[in-house]
């Protein structure tokens, strides 16, 4: 991690999302920056380009993966549900405290990787309650909060909206746009989910519109923050776009670039 910035000197920070279990790409994610951002989803429950890796595989086989992202891509929810639920019925031990364990398997890891300082928020398979017990002295966990960095301020909102994949940490539209409302005016806003615009939540691969936020982009219209950061949609339709004054960039599925992208002023 670069040093801290002094007199005029630029300030850089590198921000990822999705990580997925890269921890490998993580570790080096900071080489070169003041500061790293990470927008959440650290888990991988299941790699939709490659079945065979995360927790679901390992218990369940990769033929079990294949069919359930079969069903889940198809949008055969309730199907992909009752599977689910045939699945754990078979394995003789409590679904929570199995899948706990394989998290904090992961977060080990993850969080081991982190460079000093990182700035981080919640994606929508993280499980938050956990953070606290594997986050460092150099690890800030923030949602619905602000840091400033380099003199510019950072909002941070972590977690998704309510889908039928219930994943972890899906809240309600209300509780989201409240936390949004908290972080106010700044100028960089940073969240794991992107605001609620079709070329912005359109995965091209998954062939499905994600959720987006319609209060962030009401925010964005009205506070006009220089920058909108957010992960997420892992193939984006449109990963750039500016929205009134604000450049809205979503920063890439780091799990399969193992990439940061990078912002300087």
């Amino acid at each position: 991690m670069a040093p801290t910035p002094a007199g005029n000197r630029k300030t850089r920070v590198h921000v990822v999302s999705d990580v997925h279990g890269n921890a490998r790409a993580l570790a080096r994610a900071g080489e070169g920056a003041d500061a790293l951002i990470c927008l959440g989803d650290l888990v991988l429950f299941l790699d939709y380009a490659d079945h065979s890796r995360g927790i679901f595989p390992d218990l369940f086989g990769t033929e079990n993966a294949d069919l359930i992202v079969e069903l889940r891509t198809a949008r055969r929810f309730e199907e992909a549900r009752e599977l689910g639920a045939r699945l754990w019925g078979g394995i003789g031990a409590d679904r929570a405290s199995v899948i706990e364990k394989a998290v904090r398997k992961q977060y080990a890891e993850m969080f081991a990787a982190f460079p000093t300082p990182t700035y981080a928020t919640y994606g929508n398979v993280d499980m938050p309650p956990l953070w606290p017990e594997y986050a460092g002295p150099g690890t800030t966990v923030l949602d619905g909060e602000r840091v400033e960095i380099g003199g510019w301020t950072f909002g941070f909102v972590g977690g998704g909206l309510r889908t039928p994949m219930r994943t972890p940490y899906e809240i309600s539209d209300e509780e989201y746009a409240a936390k949004i409302e908290a972080v106010g005016e700044v100028d960089v806003l940073c969240t794991h989910i992107p605001p609620e615009v079709p070329e912005l939540v359109y995965d091209t691969v998954a062939r499905r519109f994600e959720r987006g936020s319609r209060a962030l982009l009401d925010a964005i219209r009205r506070t006009r923050p220089r920058y909108s950061l957010f992960g997420h949609v892992h193939q984006p339709l449109v990963r750039r776009m500016r929205i009134g004054a604000t450049e809205c960039v979503n920063v890439g599925h780091f799990a399969g670039s193992g990439k940061p992208w990078a912002l300087e002023w």
